[in-house]
């Protein structure tokens, strides 16, 4: 090969790196998502529909490609294969989407959002601001989802902030600041990705977990952890997302009518989704869980500890402004319904 030649090549090699990997043949364009949803589940179903409207849309220009069920490993993987090309989006917690823009994680805060129509009230007004800060990093939000509310998991019974130093907590590998705040509630976290997880509760190397109700169902990591604490700890929320590069490589005039979809998809689904969170728990008492309540006393002991922890949270995971002002609308929709 001449110099020139191979010149040639490394300057097109390096023109081409990095650029979306969307399938293209002709006209036609396929869209490359992933999902930690098992097959067969709401969340997974409202993302084909999403992909089948698309393609309805689009007369077959635009198709979706779903890879479900952690097959190409967690968030933080989905992430990386999404900053190569590898990906192009799909659905992603508000855990994940950290990685490129810690402002929605402050829904996350723990007990800071205690109720569906205090975050339904965040969400109204603080949405616009979360999608601006996710296109800054090249990241189109397509909707909005709930994935429950989080409580705590644990192979034996659990009611007291005391008793936390008895189990081994599964942490989120992409989340360190989520160690810390394990640790400021006194359990022993233990760093792992999600697909580690039920292997883990069956070898002991943990014994707890936080998880949606609907979340434990659907991964049955429940069976080896068959005790839930009654105490909310946060909504779990995340947003079905493409690339910025991808959506733009789109024929802008799908653009309205593929959110507009996408949008009426993800209404529909979050109202099913908060019906199947609290299904759920029906369905894994049938199989052995035991929900732990607590009374009012005790109840203020989590929940101060989770104030703290959640101030924490605004200093060290989100931005300040951001979370100041989520917790400004919290206590602003209170006191408007006392």
């Amino acid at each position: 090969m001449t110099r020139r030649l191979l010149v040639h090549c490394l300057l097109l090699l390096t023109l081409t790196v990095g650029l979306p990997t969307a399938a293209f043949a002709g006209d036609s364009v396929t869209v490359k998502w992933a999902t930690l949803a098992p097959e067969g589940t709401t969340w997974f179903k409202a993302l084909r529909q999403i992909g089948d409207k698309w393609q309805e849309i689009s007369g077959g220009k635009v198709q979706v490609k779903i890879y479900a069920g952690g097959v190409v490993g967690n968030e933080t993987a989905m992430v990386r294969k999404m900053r190569i090309g590898q990906l192009h989006g799909g659905q992603i917690t508000n855990i994940g989407l950290v990685d490129f823009d810690p402002g929605p994680q402050a829904i996350q805060a723990p007990m800071l959002v205690r109720t569906n129509e205090e975050l339904d009230y965040v969400m109204a007004n603080m949405g616009g601001t979360f999608e601006e800060r996710l296109l800054e990093k090249g990241l189109v939000v397509l909707n909005w989802g709930d994935a429950g509310w989080v409580h705590l998991f644990t192979s034996d019974a659990m009611t007291d902030p005391g008793q936390t130093g008895n189990f081994k907590i599964y942490a989120y590998d992409g989340d360190p600041e989520a160690v810390k705040l394990f640790e400021k509630f006194g359990f022993n976290p233990v760093v792992m990705t999600a697909t580690d997880v039920l292997p883990s509760l069956q070898s002991g190397l943990i014994n707890a977990f936080p998880s949606t109700r609907l979340g434990a169902l659907s991964l049955q990591w429940f069976a080896l952890s068959k005790n839930m604490l009654d105490v909310p700890w946060a909504p779990l929320m995340g947003a079905t997302v493409i690339s910025k590069d991808v959506w733009e490589q789109i024929p802008a005039e799908y653009h309205a009518d593929f959110k507009k979809a996408a949008k009426d998809i993800g209404d529909a689904t979050r109202g099913e989704i908060r019906k199947q969170d609290v299904k759920a728990v029906a369905v894994m008492k049938k199989f052995g869980l035991t929900v732990n309540s607590v009374d009012a006393a005790t109840r203020a002991k989590w929940e101060a500890i989770g104030e703290d922890a959640a101030e924490l949270w605004g200093s060290k995971v989100v931005p300040p402004e951001v979370f100041a002002e989520v917790k400004r609308l919290v206590a602003e929709h209170r006191a408007k319904n006392p």
